[in-house]
């Protein structure tokens, strides 16, 4: 597969009853690669994996295979509390039809450089599928430098690309020169990304993305393609949405966008509850505001 390009970080879209809602989710998925998305990342952060028991992820994965239909590639979050979980998780994974992996450090435990490299080469190794590392020390409390990365990547020949979340765009510069093209660098934070590509990052884990596929992948194109005045008007215009991704409740917030975009719903599962009172009156107020001003895109 290709790490490049827009590649949503999808949400699972859930009934009133909590149940995974199998007609939305085939909905969002297809608007997303008809929008121009090069595949999508199931079973993430975003798309609530933790709170999905293992048939249910299956079945996420398989109506996430189908509704791609061939037309992007399909990249499994691995995400755990164990590293034999995680392995499980990695060979779901290529049963169900995956493209690649997204790996994560394991929850809960913050372990050294020691154990996290033995948990990211027990996972990667366990699968013959192309992975990704992500590297997201403010959400998860595990930094995998730049220097740590390559040591991987020179171990492991199928870890090809890096979702680097650490906010800090020097890390993207800082990889590029440590790796040159070894590894697809992917900006994972949505308020970054400008900032990334011209920092030398060729895709981007997107969040709102979900929400508003067209001008995410239209921003994308724009700033790959050294439009500099063009991608600005439209970053300008976006960035309050984009930093929505950024706050712990941003699974809330985005399922918000999405829900007024016709993309999804507002319902989530415990332990998160949807937004309500005044959070939630100023959250829409923003999301209204910003789509009365959204940009027409020819």
């Amino acid at each position: 597969m290709k790490w490049q390009g827009v590649i949503p970080a999808i949400t699972t879209p859930f009934k009133p009853d909590f149940s995974v809602d199998a007609d939305l989710l085939v909905k969002q998925v297809d608007a997303l690669v008809q929008a121009g998305c090069t595949g999508i990342v199931a079973l993430g952060s975003l798309g609530e994996g933790g709170s999905l028991s293992f048939d249910e992820k299956k079945a996420v994965l398989r109506l996430c295979k189908e509704a791609v239909a061939g037309r992007g590639s399909l990249v499994v979050g691995v995400a755990a509390l164990t590293t034999a979980e995680a392995c499980r998780l990695a060979e779901l994974g290529r049963e169900q039809g995956a493209d690649g992996l997204m790996v994560l450090p394991p929850y809960v435990y913050k372990g050294d450089w020691r154990e996290t490299r033995a948990h990211f080469e027990a996972v990667v190794s366990e699968t013959s599928l192309p992975c990704m590392l992500y590297n997201n020390p403010i959400a998860y409390g595990t930094d995998v430098l730049p220097e740590q990365l390559v040591e991987l990547a020179e171990a492991l020949p199928n870890l090809v690309a890096v979702k680097e979340s650490s906010a800090d765009v020097r890390r993207v510069s800082a990889l590029r020169a440590l790796a040159g093209d070894r590894l697809s660098l992917l900006v994972g934070v949505d308020d970054l990304i400008v900032e990334g590509i011209a920092a030398g990052a060729v895709g981007w884990i997107a969040g709102l993305a979900d929400a508003l596929p067209v001008e995410s992948v239209r921003l994308f194109e724009l700033a790959t393609q050294g439009k500099a005045g063009e991608a600005r008007a439209l970053y300008d215009w976006f960035l309050p949405l984009l930093r929505l991704d950024t706050v712990p409740k941003f699974v809330q917030l985005i399922k918000l966008v999405q829900a007024q975009t016709g993309l999804g719903s507002e319902a989530v599962r415990p332990p998160r509850l949807p937004l309500a009172g005044a959070e939630r009156d100023a959250a829409l107020a923003l999301v209204e505001r910003s789509l009365a001003e959204r940009p027409q895109l020819g």
